[in-house]
């Protein structure tokens, strides 16, 4: 099973980097930033650490349903906190085992209190899925004596 660090090596070459917000920031340049960057979360950062989570479902709950105005709520009036993260040596199951548990959609990779990666749901799935591919393949082969 790959850990979180090759599987983001493998992200890594089709995305640059890790797009973030900064707490004191509006709601509206969070959902531009999303928009732009065609992202569904972004982490929440303050001094360099991450302090929350903001996602499209966070707008559409806790904005958009109480009212409230994208242009003057900040991010950290919103965002999810405190933030769940794994780091780098962890493997994917046990990174989809905390996202099923805790209902996450997106979680940060974190080493020695940097930010590294965002992983969603959807990169552990295609790595699962295609885990269990490449072990179908194998037990093919095994069975077919090759």
């Amino acid at each position: 099973m790959k850990t979180v660090a090759e599987l983001l090596k493998l992200k890594g070459s089709q995305h640059q980097g890790v797009h973030t917000i900064a707490h004191d920031h509006t709601v509206f340049e969070a959902l531009i930033l999303m928009a732009s960057k065609n992202v569904g979360a972004l982490p929440v950062v303050d001094n360099g650490q991450v302090v929350g989570i903001i996602s499209e479902r966070d707008y559409a709950r806790k904005v958009i349903l109480h009212g409230l105005s994208s242009v003057t709520t900040k991010v950290h009036e919103i965002m999810n906190a405190p933030v769940i993260t794994v780091d780098s040596r962890q493997n994917v199951q046990t990174c989809m085992n905390i996202m099923t548990d805790k209902h996450l959609r997106h979680l940060p990779v974190v080493d020695d209190g940097q930010l590294i990666g965002l992983l969603s749901i959807g990169d552990l799935v295609k790595e699962a899925i295609a885990e269990q591919a490449d072990l179908i393949r194998q037990l093919e082969q095994y069975i077919r004596g090759e």
